[in-house]
């Protein structure tokens, strides 16, 4: 198997150690050494992706260049059916359980504006969410479990899950568990960057840690007509200023306070001269919440009220409403095992207690299956403007090696159990 992917000149590592926390535990069975010694290629693999992104949906290179790695290393991974995504199996002891962890694959469609030698070679895209590194930590615990494996001394099985399409919709979770990403799988976990944090801190939560998001346009017609006479004709620049200003507050007045809803339009057009009534118009946006009931309720009360603030307009309106994903609902006993997990590989210190985002996740597709945890790796750097989604984001990659400590902790904690 051969890869389409070229390294980015100039985006060698110079070798580096992994420094284990103060009070962290080694990690068993000597995979210390290991770690160390792959560290340097797995920081030029993070380069790697990050200099070639690809977006959602169309991971192929991505795919075959993680599906390369793992055989060489004497696994045996499948592709996706579309081909841009990756399960692979890690087989330990036949009897034992089923972990599995997961990576996101996919970029954004932004222009880098970093001047490194790992700046995005693509036109319009870059990795400005950290899926690079995601996919690059489980890359490197699944290259040290499969020594564990040849060894005899994995007690289970750990399934990697390289996905697709993390950044829209539909969902790329849903391929995987179509494709029988979740069978037999016991419990399933992940890590997320999160430049809030410092290097060295994992964010955990039990419960909600992410806010379910679902996306939303609405779109107006009427018959159009001259700025001159607004009275003969239906106002849809009236209509849509009326829709975007006036929907979000009224949304927010149909459910309880603490549910912590928000809609926000990030996308509004009408017209094309300055003389002329249009005969269409439209907006879009997400619509982010907390809480799992609401959520539910969320698309009958939206559809509602865009109805009642429009119709005195005289505008047509149509609705539709895209369910995207629910909150990341964090299970307490996989929370139990990320803990002692991340007290091992980064010490006490390394644990912080973290918020719930409004950000969405669609690993909580996964937990609708079986039960897991999502935890926060701090990836925290000095520079400003390198919070996720943002052209500028970078992360500091010494928070590598800690996430490869943390789930491969992780993964031999929950077959333990």
């Amino acid at each position: 198997m051969t890869s389409a992917l070229q390294l980015p000149t100039g985006s060698e590592p110079a070798s580096s150690e992994s420094e284990a926390a103060p009070g962290a535990e080694p990690l068993p069975f000597g995979l210390d050494q290991a770690l160390d010694f792959r560290l340097p290629e797995l920081i030029a693999t993070r380069r790697f992706l990050h200099a070639h992104p690809e977006l959602s949906g169309q991971e192929f290179n991505t795919a075959e260049l993680i599906a390369r790695e793992l055989a060489v290393a004497g696994l045996v991974p499948r592709l996706l059916p579309k081909g841009n995504g990756v399960i692979c199996d890690i087989d330990g002891r036949p009897d034992g359980p089923v972990v599995a962890l997961r990576a996101d694959l996919d970029a954004l469609p932004l222009t880098d504006a970093k001047d490194v030698p790992y700046r995005s070679t693509v036109e319009g895209v870059c990795h400005a969410c950290g899926h690079d590194v995601h996919t690059t930590i489980v890359l490197g615990v699944g290259l040290l479990l499969a020594q564990l494996a040849q060894r005899g001394q994995l007690d289970g099985r750990v399934r990697l899950i390289f996905q697709p399409a993390e950044e829209i919709l539909p969902c790329g979770s849903l391929e995987v568990i179509e494709a029988g990403g979740l069978t037999d799988v016991t419990q399933i976990f992940a890590l997320h960057c999160d430049p809030n944090l410092p290097v060295g801190q994992v964010g955990l939560r039990v419960g909600p840690i992410t806010a379910a998001a679902d996306n939303i346009t609405v779109r107006l017609t009427g018959p159009g007509g001259h700025t001159a006479r607004p009275h003969l004709t239906v106002d849809l620049v009236d209509a849509l200023g009326r829709l975007v200003t006036e929907v979000p507050a009224l949304v927010n007045r149909r459910v309880p306070a603490n549910s912590g809803l928000l809609l926000v339009f990030g996308q509004a057009s009408a017209g094309t001269q300055y003389n002329v009534i249009p005969n269409e118009a439209m907006a879009a946006g997400t619509l982010r919440v907390l809480d799992r009931d609401t959520w539910e309720l969320a698309p009958k009360i939206v559809a509602q009220v865009v109805r009642d603030v429009i119709a005195p307009t005289g505008a047509t309106v149509d609705v539709e409403y895209l369910r995207g994903r629910p909150p990341v609902v964090n299970d307490a006993r996989a929370i139990r095992v990320l803990t002692a997990a991340t007290a091992g590989a980064a010490g006490p210190a390394g644990i912080a207690e973290t918020p719930q985002s409004m950000g969405g996740e669609d690993f909580s597709w996964y937990l609708e299956h079986v039960p897991g945890a999502l935890a926060r790796l701090g990836v925290g750097r000095t520079a400003a403007n390198v919070d996720l989604h943002r052209a500028a984001f970078d992360v500091d990659e010494r928070a590598i090696p800690v996430g490869v400590r943390v789930l491969l902790q992780t993964a031999l904690k929950a077959l333990a159990e």
